[in-house]
């Protein structure tokens, strides 16, 4: 009995000692991990494709060959409404921008002077600060930095659609990996696996059609209210609304401070404030709520943790990628009964 309570006691150390090692590994290896998961992610929408095919004894690579041209377009059309937001940007001549800088100016520098704050870094107004010579060697010194982050992006993205292509090929089998290292026995690897699959699916497809929304809203208003680069504001919205809690907040933010420098009627820069709290209301709190119902039943608090730690873990990425890990995670540890604890306190 005594040998047994110790080995219960070292296995517990063990544990201890290995999950910072396993987060260290994780953070070390980002440029790994990142596209991997994601790339599994993204894998799990197409799964219904493939066993659909498979029942219907289509050959796989006619299979891969229509999964393959479905990205294609769609990084297509990513490209082109950036390409549209780009030009949309750059349309617009130099008098425009001297415009919203001189409103901005009138804006933030009451605020900044509230605050007992020097101007800025002793600057006098928003448009010297701009032009500085501070800021252009800031920008200078950081271009390295800007120009890594690039490359280091388009390396992800590649070898994110490599495992795409690997995953749905059958090349990494995720379903028989969790099978060998966590259930021990096939049944229950599938089980989990197909819970895991419905539940992120169901989140992502609600998510685009959400995020979707909420951009083509975004953009019309912008449009009707004649405020300038609607498509960007709409893109905008889009984006950042995959970052759960803290993204729609902070396109919806951007969009109205920059509305302060557009619209001069109060009364019509009112309504425009409370059509875009009331789209992200509609959206966010009411509408994507009802559509996840129980299958996202993860509360506010662990989200908020999780946003925390994986944004630390991997930036950017983690912050959009931390729910449909979560989601995974949560699942897994509903299987085992010592865990169930952990899964309920998630709940």
């Amino acid at each position: 009995m005594k040998v047994i309570n110790q080995l219960a006691l070292t296995n517990k150390l063990l544990i201890i000692l290995v999950v910072p090692v396993v987060f260290y590994i994780l953070k070390l290896l980002s440029f790994i991990f990142i596209p991997l998961v994601s790339a599994f992610i993204i894998a799990l929408l197409f799964m219904p494709i493939i066993r659909w095919s498979y029942k219907k004894n289509i050959p796989k690579w006619i299979t891969m060959t229509m999964i393959v041209f479905i990205l294609f377009l769609l990084i297509t059309g990513c490209i082109v409404l950036i390409r549209l937001s780009s030009q949309e940007i750059l349309s617009i001549d130099a008098s425009y921008w001297q415009e919203v800088i001189a409103k901005m100016n009138n804006l933030i520098m009451p605020i900044v002077q509230m605050f007992g704050i020097d101007y800025l870094s002793g600057q006098d107004s928003l448009s010297l600060f701009l032009n500085s010579d501070e800021l252009a060697k800031t920008l200078y010194e950081n271009l390295g930095k800007m120009l890594g982050i690039v490359q280091s992006s388009i390396a992800m993205f590649l070898m994110a659609l490599f495992f795409i292509v690997l995953l749905l090929a059958g090349s990494i089998n995720v379903q028989k990996l969790m099978e060998n290292t966590l259930f021990k026995k096939r049944l229950t690897s599938i089980r989990t696996f197909m819970l895991i699959e419905k539940s992120i699916v169901k989140f992502l497809m609600v998510k685009f059609l959400i995020s979707i929304a909420t951009g083509l809203s975004f953009g019309v208003v912008c449009y009707f209210f004649d405020i300038k680069f609607p498509v960007f504001w709409g893109l905008l919205a889009f984006g950042l609304h995959f970052i759960q809690l803290v993204g729609s907040i902070i396109s919806s933010a951007l969009l109205l401070i920059f509305s302060f420098a557009q619209i001069d009627h109060t009364g019509t820069l009112v309504a425009f404030i409370l059509i875009i709290i009331g789209i992200q209301i509609l959206f966010g709190s009411v509408l994507e709520p009802i559509f996840m119902g129980q299958t996202f039943s993860i509360n506010t608090i662990t989200i908020l943790i999780m946003l925390m730690f994986w944004g630390y873990l991997w930036g950017i990425p983690g912050l959009i990628l931390s729910v449909p890990i979560t989601v995974a995670l949560k699942t897994i540890l509903d299987q085992f009964p010592r865990t169930q604890i952990i899964s309920k306190i998630m709940s």
